[in-house]
């Protein structure tokens, strides 16, 4: 994620005023802006073009006076003369900041889109670079808050010295306010009298599959629940990027377990998000992948059953299944393939290759997990099993993410030498239906390669 050149903030203008320099188009559209506002609005040209009749601002047709910044919280420069720069500059020298339309260089704040159901503001700021985007985005939002959404929020803002009265704790706080929302406002005094009334709740755990890396691919129900956690135990392989999807006063708790250095056990893991869910707490466990693919999550599982520890699994897309996405294979193909295998290269032993190159050997493709750094071993034991040489193989690197690499050979071509991987973790795919994938753009293994089709 990029970082912000800007500070998002909301500034009180209460009882102070906002001025505009400038008489045509351009002043006219923040007037409207500022109107949104309690503020006073002037404005002051020496030549006004638009009309500001109706709108109630005060309208000052003359020059600049370093007087008219008595008062003011921010300043609009809506014109190019020598009393926009006049007024700029005494704007700054006073402190107040300072807006020249469309020159962001020149400019202190910018000024957002905005969606307003007071008293809720919801601003989105392109730092001046794409206006019209943050309009468009704006669009989607106000098509997803209901016109008297501000009604709820006034709602929330009686109930508050009340809430802080009834429910101490933050963590009862907050799930009254998400239920007030889920109830649309409504009944709540009486929402408030039963969640004072209730017993605390029991803790939960949430094995949540991130997914290969790229947040766009979490489901709708794990950036829920993720916006609903107390806790957030995530593994090595989940980007920060996901991990920051939760809510910003979550707890985070990296448990980063990586080939050759785990900082936590899993007997570790276990514990933790027993103890956490047995203070209350609601857990994310988030996974890469799918939590119930190679993920250990059946561990987990048995240690949430042992302690009666509620838990729900929400799948994530399985790096084979980005991978074969990546890639446009179709591994299941008709009367090519008729299954797709899930396996773990890692730690294989002679009977596990036996029975992969039989699968394989049937019709089935396999995804092999983990197997990056013996490629070649596994694919010699697989040819040495009776798999052919010129059996498809392709391998890719990061499934799922913006820096994914794909490579392509043959099983024979891959077992005979290293091939120069990218770093990040691979799906080894191999099978007949690789050939129908799309691997025009993969480098290639030293050896034989398979015809892309």
């Amino acid at each position: 994620m990029g970082e912000l050149n800007t500070f998002p903030l909301s500034y009180k203008v209460q009882g102070k005023r906002i001025v505009i320099i400038g008489g045509g188009e351009e002043a006219l559209a923040k007037a409207r802006l500022a109107l949104k506002t309690t503020a006073s609005v002037v404005i002051i040209s020496q030549r006004i073009e638009a009309d500001f009749a109706g709108l109630g601002v005060l309208v000052h047709m003359r020059a600049f006076e370093t007087a008219d910044l008595d008062g003011a919280a921010l300043l609009f420069v809506a014109e190019r003369s020598a009393d926009g720069a006049a007024a700029a500059a005494a704007g700054r020298a006073r402190g107040i900041p300072v807006n020249v339309v469309d020159v962001p260089a020149e400019c202190d704040f910018y000024t957002p889109s905005i969606v307003e159901r007071a008293p809720l503001t919801v601003a989105i700021s392109t730092e001046g670079e794409a206006p019209v985007l943050a309009r468009l985005v704006r669009a989607r939002i106000e098509a997803f808050l209901a016109p008297d959404f501000g009604v709820l929020v006034r709602a929330a803002g009686r109930m508050r010295e009340s809430v802080k009265r009834l429910l101490p704790e933050g963590r009862a706080r907050r799930r009254y306010y998400e239920a007030l929302v889920a109830d649309g406002g409504r009944g709540a005094e009486q929402l408030l009298a039963a969640h004072a009334s209730r017993r605390p709740e029991a803790g939960i755990v949430h094995l949540i599959g991130a997914g290969p890396g790229a947040e766009d691919l979490l489901t709708l129900r794990a950036q829920r629940l993720l916006q609903e956690a107390d806790v957030i135990v995530h593994d090595q392989l989940v980007p920060a990027a996901v991990v920051e999807m939760g809510r910003r006063d979550a707890e985070r708790i990296s448990v980063g377990k990586a080939k050759g250095h785990h900082s936590f056990s899993q007997a570790q893991i276990n514990t933790l998000i027993v103890r956490l869910a047995s203070e209350g707490k609601r857990v994310a466990r988030l996974k890469g992948g799918d939590p119930m693919v190679f993920g250990r999550a059946g561990e987990e599982i048995a240690a949430l059953r042992r302690a009666g520890i509620p838990y729900t699994i929400v799948p994530g897309i399985s790096a084979a299944l980005a991978a074969a996405a990546d890639s446009a294979t179709a591994v299941t193909l008709r009367k090519v393939s008729s299954g797709f295998i899930f396996a773990t290269a890692h730690g294989a032993d002679d009977e596990e290759v036996i029975h992969w190159a039989a699968l394989a050997q049937s019709g089935l493709t396999l995804a092999l997990y983990m197997g990056k750094s013996i490629a070649a071993e596994v694919a010699g034991g697989l040819k040495d099993k009776g798999l052919a040489a010129d059996v498809p193989v392709g391998i890719v690197v990061n499934a799922g993410r913006s820096d994914r690499r794909l490579y392509r050979g043959t099983l024979g071509g891959l077992a005979d030498g290293d091939v120069d991987f990218a770093d990040g973790p691979a799906v080894i795919l191999v099978g007949e239906a690789v050939a129908s994938g799309d691997w025009e753009q993969a480098a290639a293994f030293a050896g034989r390669e398979f015809k892309v089709a």
